[in-house]
């Protein structure tokens, strides 16, 4: 297994994309990592698949009690109402941000990268997103493509669900460093 003795924190809120979120994590423990919800609130959050919530997960840690010493990378699902909830919290915030400043690989796929914006992380970056939020992430600053996975120095990102093998691939790549 290429990442046993790794750590990985997904941080996510009610309303994310369920497969951004579910085949990542998936594929992290099929690869022998540790898993960690990490979320605004204690107790299960909701996805969605498409427009209709679908399914929950188990919250192991609140964003306010987690610190990125205590993991090898991050990864940040997507969906339309996740990062909305998740961009204006200051908590999540600097927790993103110790990510980059440790040197440390963070995913985000879809709408994710929007909380990417608020951190104030994506100006000089080539990234990649749903399409939706490309004049987003221009106007912030980033050099936006479109292709399926770009990987930018240890920022992994990501379009859409359909894109997910090619995600999944460079996040264990760049963990098993």
């Amino acid at each position: 297994m290429k990442l046993e003795n790794k750590r990985v924190a997904i941080l996510s809120a009610t309303g994310y994309e369920k497969s951004e979120l579910e085949k990542p994590k998936q594929r992290l423990k099929d690869e022998g990592a540790e898993v960690v919800i990490v979320s605004l609130e204690k107790g299960k959050i909701k996805g969605m698949t498409g427009t209709e919530w679908d399914g929950e997960q188990e919250v192991d840690k609140l964003v306010a009690d987690a610190k990125s010493a205590d993991f090898d990378g991050l990864v940040i699902p997507g969906g339309v109402i996740n990062p909305d909830k998740l961009r204006t919290d200051e908590d999540v915030l600097s927790f993103i941000k110790s990510f980059f400043e440790e040197d440390k690989p963070v995913a985000a796929i879809c709408h994710g990268p929007q909380v990417l914006i608020d951190a104030k992380l994506v100006e000089g970056r080539t990234m990649t997103s749903y399409k939706a939020i490309e004049n987003d992430l221009k106007n912030a600053g980033a050099n936006w493509k479109d292709e399926e996975v770009v990987v930018d120095g240890n920022l992994i990102t990501s379009r859409k669900p359909k894109d997910i093998p090619a995600f999944n691939d460079k996040i264990v790549e760049l963990l098993a460093k």
